[in-house]
């Protein structure tokens, strides 16, 4: 399913990044009481920050240093006030310099966010996905008692509503070039888009967003995503395997190789796996084999290992476990897992993040139905 909608909208003249001072979130929430209690979290200097405050007649009001660049946080809401964990009631928000408005008459889901210019145009961009958001909610309900036959019907009709989403948002990007939040909605293509089109819509971006600590991470990160891109001849690697032996990519030279970027640790990863398994399984006869690379933690090795055995992954398997600083995922400009690249006999690469039914059909198309 999904992965959380991207609420990435914001235009911010060229100036405002190199403001500070400090936010206000303003809330009214009807005319709700304590022991309700309204929580604040976001992420600030790589650090997550917390408040939290108890309703008064509905009202609440948090304050706070605005950073340089519009740092994305959550609104929670507790009516019991006994845990911000228990929370299920809760609205994205942008902190900048500035007072936020929070209206509800109720809750926080409905809520109304005004004040700064961050937080109109996100709520505008909500508009513009409304009718994403609601396909994706019909589509999990239809999921919910999908048989298998179904399944496939509806993996089609969410690669759809993806496609949709990813035009949004594109748009966005091309018409809000000032915006830093634009520059969010980019990195988020990183893992589905291909180079040239990351790199045009990058080049489309302001000098100023560009100049930001992430506009300039990101303008690194491009030679890297150009030297993994569609046809781009795979970067060799060398790391050590499970008996510590180390083995070269080049060595897998003369046939099909997915090299798969995975870990222990990754929920989704580990959703995955039945399906690299059963597609391994499937064309293992032909000249197809995979190479798995893990980012599990320097102390992980017996997890690694074990998530091995217990997901039947009999294919060769390396690490330096280095977590995110694995040498091999910077390599190959990997920022999500799973993630993998399907390379051909001479090394070059001709497909990208096939998972599920898609890994299958890639295989049939080069080795035919079996």
């Amino acid at each position: 399913m999904k992965k959380l909608l991207l609420s990435a909208a914001a235009l911010l003249p060229a100036l405002a990044f190199a403001q500070t001072g400090k936010f206000t979130v303003q809330g009214q929430l009807g005319k709700i009481n304590a022991p309700a209690k309204a929580y604040l979290q976001y992420r600030k200097d790589g650090k997550i920050a917390v408040d939290s405050t108890v309703l008064k007649d509905g009202k609440f009001t948090f304050t706070g240093d605005a950073g340089a660049t519009p740092m994305s946080g959550y609104l929670l809401l507790n009516q019991k006030g006994d845990a911000m964990k228990k929370s299920k009631d809760y609205h994205s928000v942008f902190l900048e310099a500035g007072t936020i408005t929070v209206t509800s008459p109720d809750t926080l889901k409905n809520a109304t966010i005004t004040g700064t210019k961050t937080n109109k145009d996100n709520a505008d961009l909500q508009v513009a996905l409304k009718p994403v958001n609601d396909a994706y909610a019909a589509l999990e309900e239809k999921q919910k008692n999908a048989t298998d036959a179904q399944k496939e019907a509806l993996t089609k009709e969410e690669k759809a509503i993806e496609k949709q989403e990813s035009a949004i948002n594109k748009k966005f990007i091309k018409d809000h070039p000032g915006s830093y939040l634009s520059l969010s909605a980019l990195q988020s293509f990183a893992y589905s888009a291909d180079y040239p089109e990351l790199n045009e819509l990058y080049s489309g971006l302001s000098p100023e967003i560009k100049a930001t600590e992430t506009g300039k991470e990101f303008g690194a990160l491009l030679p890297k995503l150009k030297n993994v891109a569609l046809g781009a001849t795979a970067p060799e690697f060398a790391e050590a395997d499970t008996a510590g032996k180390t083995v070269a990519l080049s060595s897998f030279r003369g046939k099909y190789l997915l090299i798969d970027f995975w870990a222990s640790w990754c929920g989704p990863c580990r959703h995955e796996n039945p399906n690299v398994v059963k597609a391994f399984n499937k064309y293992k006869v032909k000249n197809f084999t995979i190479l798995g690379v893990s980012l599990d933690r320097p102390d992980a090795k017996a997890a690694w290992l074990g998530a091995i055995h217990k997901d039947g992954l009999t294919w060769t398997q390396v690490s330096d476990l280095q977590f995110w600083k694995s040498k091999t995922a910077d390599l190959y400009a990997v920022r999500a897992i799973p993630q993998n690249f399907l390379i051909d006999p001479q090394g070059k690469i001709i497909a990208k993040n096939l998972t599920g039914q898609d890994l299958e059909n890639k295989l049939e198309e080069i080795f035919g139905k079996i």
